[in-house]
């Protein structure tokens, strides 16, 4: 069941979440669209951080997302990019209209039975459904720390990824690709990616600042951060492949 307040703790955000949050590896978007396709469309695309990865990949692509701040952030850095306002389970675009449909860092978000119905209605015959995810480095221990403060119930398992499976509705499991990767970032920016996650967005004022705080102890503890301003962080992101059956 999809936590609506967390779900929409993103939607008075834009600015701060293209700033802090991380990208994703070129090597994603080749794993889903190996040759140039006609169409293809990001959907829950946020302010377009994958998005901008699929621009010299199709011919059309198109983007859509419910929040209007990440939208405005989105159509400022990719004006070619036909973006539009619309949900997973109410897709603003025509039956079988697009080749390729990506979702990254969002199909946790959804709700999966509608949402995969509303998915495959959009694709072409035997079009292609991109799920990928960026998540914490098992050998990193104080980024997983981090990650413990935000996620206390989820502990050092990744629940976004889980929404990912071997059968969706609809859908034809491919492949399941994991692409490691190096960001480079300064702490600061780090400190405050971690303002922009849901857990931290709906807390209250006093319990957002002892999280915060409790992310800079654990820099201060770790060998590989303590005195750092700029960190080297493994990333791990996990791509999904489906064909619409």
């Amino acid at each position: 069941m999809v936590d609506d307040a967390l779900a929409r703790s993103f939607e008075s955000i834009g600015a701060d979440y293209d700033r802090y949050r991380p990208g994703f590896p070129d090597l994603a978007a080749e794993v889903i669209i190996p040759a140039a396709v006609r169409s293809v469309l990001d959907l829950g695309a946020g302010t377009g951080k994958f998005t901008e990865l699929l621009t010299g990949r199709a011919a059309r692509v198109l983007a859509v997302e419910p929040s209007e701040a990440m939208l405005g952030v989105l159509r400022q850095k990719l004006p070619a990019v036909d973006a539009m306002n619309g949900s997973a389970e109410r897709i603003p675009i025509p039956d079988g209209s697009v080749d390729v449909v990506t979702v990254a860092q969002a199909f946790h978000w959804f709700d999966r039975e509608p949402a995969c119905r509303e998915i495959g209605r959009v694709l072409a015959p035997a079009g292609v459904l991109g799920l990928l995810w960026n998540r914490s480095d098992p050998t990193c221990g104080w980024d997983r720390a981090c990650h413990r403060i935000a996620h206390p119930a989820v502990g050092d398992s990744d629940a976004t990824t889980s929404s990912a499976a071997d059968e969706l509705p609809g859908f034809e499991f491919v492949r399941h690709e994991t692409v490691r990767w190096r960001e480079r970032l300064s702490r600061t920016v780090y400190v405050r990616r971690w303002a922009t996650v849901s857990s931290f967005l709906v807390a209250d004022e006093v319990r957002r600042a002892e999280m915060l705080d409790a992310v800079e102890t654990v820099l201060d503890a770790s060998d590989e951060t303590r005195g750092r301003e700029v960190l080297d962080l493994p990333q791990v992101t996990d791509v999904f492949v489906y064909r619409r059956r």
